[in-house]
């Protein structure tokens, strides 16, 4: 391909042919029967013709860019010449206006102005396209009748095709029927107006090179879509015919054929094709998949071969999937009963005889069987085998089909994951006996603690107790501080034990998963708090749709009532002291539970011991307590398979978020009253 620039005398008979064209396009808008005049949005005249000019008696140097359309029109009629493009501009389109224009010589000319907006790329107004009629030559006296030959009329309007008749002027001197109603009108009203009042101001446009094209002479025939009074859409056939009268051009002839039933038809058709194509297309497309499918298929077998067999198991069709199996020729084996393809002795293998399988196959329609199976050179591999009977539409049996597929590695598999389950079965024996061991050791531990460390602890309170009832108030301040202290520090150590005790309890204790309704134990605990701390002025929010969860309710009723009165202990220095108690959906499946107060707070970051045994976030002298509350919630949560977790700031409060397991079915379960009686006791 030559991608070489053209040569100026290339380019010559190029440029030559174009001003050809654009002379011939300004002479034919020149020439026009009717004016042509273009405003932009100050009214001035951007272009004008020279028929307008002619009519007007005025010249292009004084119209163009100097004058408007206000200095054109009488002044009775500036202020509607004004209005007239002003809707232009605001909707793009505006109804024709009849107006006075004023003549050079001080005659009048009355017009009428079809007017268009024309746009730029963007969509910004460039100027008008509008055309001015003459309506002084349409009067009644100049209007030509209508044939007045009866039979004429009579052969024209029985023609379904569309005709009629203007004159250069552009004037209506004849119309049918079948023309005047597309217009929903009668043949003698369109007789007299101008082509600008019976077409649609947005076909104009569209229409007018070809209108001007037939006036000077050159037939017009093409295909266009309108739409007619009712608003369908239609398509015709239209030509625009020259009146040709002693050499010049006195009008135009237009012809309108109705094809919309055959666009339709064509249509239709066209659709039908397409879709009948795609239809095939998508057929060849999935007999072409499904034949890929099943190569791919053939091909991917390996470890798998099929061959048949007729009623009493000889071998009548062998594939190369078999042969390349079992590893025996076609010749070798067809004719030959299936059972030579098994080995006789399966190692106290499951599978029942081969003569069986073959009657429980006819039998059922389909048998599976495992055991090992026969090379040709000897060797044996494990196999799964699936016969299955091929019976006609009759139900009379054909033939049986095997498929079989090699699972040594499988087998092996097996065999390996026997041994580890027995080692690990052994294992779990044993670390059983060690845990049994150390419960044992726990149990004594705990024993211990229980009556060996807690008999002193009780001794030291004792005494401290008789040594303040016999000093009385004779002791002075240091020694009563004295035994203040160590009696603080007795009860504090004793609660310590106790909970070290509860600890230990909660990691033996067997989980009683029961339906627990949440909204009644949540009642009865905030109602033990209350008598509790009777002088507390507490804000209680409780979400009343709690669910049903399953667990122990007295082990729950226990980490709850840990939670609220960590919230009660915290908030003890507010005066708007607020505590909520909800629920809401976790994103990542399952129920989250919350408890929330407005307390003081503590710095997560240095929280990371949160929930050990005696680990406490603020010092003994702010806050009473012994650090085991959080500990013990988190072990019973632990215990119903959940987990807890927080989010907290100093000064911003807590909140304490754990799951628990859901009940499936929530039935309104009456919550126990002895239950309740031991919670709030």
């Amino acid at each position: 391909m030559d991608t070489s620039a053209p040569t100026p005398e290339q380019l010559a008979p190029i440029t030559d042919e174009l001003m050809a064209a654009l002379n011939a396009a300004r002479a034919l808008y020149d020439n026009a029967p009717c004016g042509l005049l273009a405003l932009d949005a100050d009214l001035r005249c951007v272009n004008v013709n020279q028929t307008l000019l002619d009519w007007l008696g005025m010249d292009r140097e004084d119209v163009v860019m100097f004058m408007t359309l206000a200095d054109l029109a009488a002044p009775e009629c500036r202020s509607l010449a004004s209005t007239h493009v002003e809707q232009l501009l605001i909707s793009g389109r505006t109804e024709p206006l009849s107006l006075t224009l004023r003549r050079a010589n001080g005659d009048f000319l009355q017009a009428r102005l079809t007017s268009t907006a024309i746009y730029d790329a963007e969509g910004r107004f460039l100027h008008t396209s509008t055309m001015v009629a003459d309506q002084g030559n349409v009067s009644v006296n100049h209007v030509i009748d209508a044939p007045k030959d009866t039979i004429l009329r009579s052969i024209t309007n029985r023609i379904p095709a569309r005709l009629a008749y203007y004159d250069k002027n552009l004037i209506c001197r004849f119309a049918n029927n079948a023309h005047a109603q597309r217009y929903a009108k009668e043949p003698e009203d369109m007789v007299g107006s101008h082509l600008s009042e019976v077409v649609r101001p947005e076909v104009l446009p569209e229409i007018m090179p070809r209108v001007l094209a037939t006036l000077s002479g050159q037939a017009q025939n093409f295909e266009a879509a309108r739409k007619g009074a009712d608003g369908e859409l239609n398509y015709f056939d239209i030509h625009y015919i020259p009146d040709l009268q002693n050499g010049s051009v006195e009008g135009l002839f237009i012809e309108l054929h109705d094809i919309t039933e055959r666009r339709r038809t064509e249509e239709f058709v066209l659709h039908a094709n397409q879709d009948l194509e795609e239809r095939v297309r998508e057929r060849s497309e999935e007999l072409f998949a499904s034949e890929q499918r099943y190569r791919l298929m053939v091909d991917a077998i390996q470890d798998y071969c099929i061959y048949f067999v007729d009623e009493t198991g000889a071998v009548t069709e062998w594939t190369e999937s078999a042969q390349r199996l079992h590893g025996h020729q076609r010749s070798q084996i067809v004719g030959q009963s299936y059972e030579t393809l098994m080995c006789t002795d399966n190692a106290g293998e499951d599978e029942v005889d081969p003569s069986q399988v073959l009657r429980l196959a006819k039998d059922h329609g389909q048998w599976e069987s495992r055991g090992w199976r026969l090379r040709e050179d000897g060797s044996r591999f494990w196999a799964h085998t699936v016969l299955t009977a091929l019976r006609n539409e009759a139900g009379e049996l054909q033939a049986l089909s095997s498929i079989t597929r090699d699972m040594t590695a499988a087998k092996s598999l097996e065999d390996v994951m026997n041994d580890l389950n027995r080692e690990l079965e052994k294992r779990v024996a044993e670390r059983t006996q060690q845990l049994v061991a150390a419960n044992k050791d726990l149990d004594v531990f705990s024993h211990m603690v229980s009556h060996d460390l807690r008999a002193p602890l009780r001794h030291i309170a004792s005494f401290v107790s008789l040594l303040q009832e016999q000093t009385g108030e004779s002791a002075d301040n240091l020694a009563r501080q004295y035994q203040t202290s160590i009696a603080k520090a007795a009860k504090r150590m004793s609660s310590m034990i106790e909970g070290l005790l509860e600890y230990a309890r909660l990691g033996r204790v067997t989980i009683d998963g029961q339906p627990v309704p949440l909204t009644p134990l949540l009642h009865g605990v905030v109602a033990h708090l209350k008598q509790e701390h009777p002088n507390r002025s507490i804000e209680w929010s409780i979400d009343p749709d709690l669910p049903v969860v399953r667990g122990d309710a007295m082990l729950l009723a226990q980490a709850w009532g840990n939670l609220l009165d960590n919230a009660v202990k915290y908030t003890g220095k507010r005066m708007d002291a607020v505590i909520k108690v909800g629920w809401k959906v976790n994103p990542m499946g399952g129920r989250t539970f919350y408890v929330s107060d407005n307390g003081a707070g503590f710095d997560l970051e240095k929280a990371h011991n949160l929930f050990v045994m005696f680990q406490r976030q603020h010092h003994s002298m702010d806050f009473e307590g012994t650090g085991t509350g959080l500990a013990l919630a988190q072990r019973i949560i632990d215990r119903h398979g959940g987990r807890i977790w927080s989010e907290t700031a100093p000064g911003a409060g807590c909140t304490f978020y754990f799951t628990l397991p859901l009940e499936n079915i929530e039935p309104e379960l009456a919550f126990p009253e002895s239950s309740m009686v031991e919670l709030t006791a």
